[in-house]
């Protein structure tokens, strides 16, 4: 069995004690204010941008549209161009933040796809480095984060506040995209 110390996980463990599962977890976020605790780094109109939880990188993010569907057809028009005018300002905000050589972005629809959450669209943002493949998930089946979620978000969240058109709660919550 491989371990990997990770000790700020426990609050993400915990977490599910304080707030069972009791429907789709993105729409959970698109209801509630705690912005920080949810990893929500910014919001708009009709979606909102929350770092993932299980990164594949630091960064890792996705664009997550407020209206429950697994179906990338039953966006409307205007739900279509928030999301892809959010998913935008993501990559100029991962960009400023973290600085990466690249982006790998894209959604997994459908049951076949092999994402986690199929019933609720969205699309990741991983930011990639030249050489963030190392030997550790080719030989050890194991992915190294280098940052701590908190980390991150305060870096992500900072370089949303610093774009145009946005607004930054007083209460720390997720910056307004306007």
């Amino acid at each position: 069995m491989r371990q990997v110390f990770a000790p700020w996980r426990i609050e993400w463990v915990r977490r599910d004690e304080e707030r069972p599962d009791d429907g789709c977890v993105f729409c959970a976020f698109a209801e509630d204010d705690a912005d920080r605790e949810n990893l929500v780094v910014a919001r708009s109109e009709r979606a909102f941008v929350l770092l993932n939880n299980y990164p594949y990188n630091p960064g890792h993010a996705m664009v997550i549209p407020d209206a429950h569907t697994g179906e990338y057809g039953d966006l409307d028009d205007e739900q279509l161009l928030d999301h892809a005018r959010l998913k935008r300002r993501t990559f100029d905000a991962l960009e400023t933040a973290l600085e990466p050589d690249g982006f790998n972005a894209g959604l997994n629809l459908g049951d076949g796809a092999g994402g986690s959450i199929d019933d609720h669209l969205h699309t990741h943002v991983v930011p990639r480095w030249e050489g963030d493949t190392n030997f550790m998930p080719v030989i050890g089946d194991t992915s190294v984060i280098v940052e701590a979620l908190e980390d991150t978000y305060d870096r992500v969240r900072e370089a949303f506040a610093d774009q145009d058109g946005t607004a930054v709660p007083e209460d720390g919550g997720a910056v307004v995209v306007e």
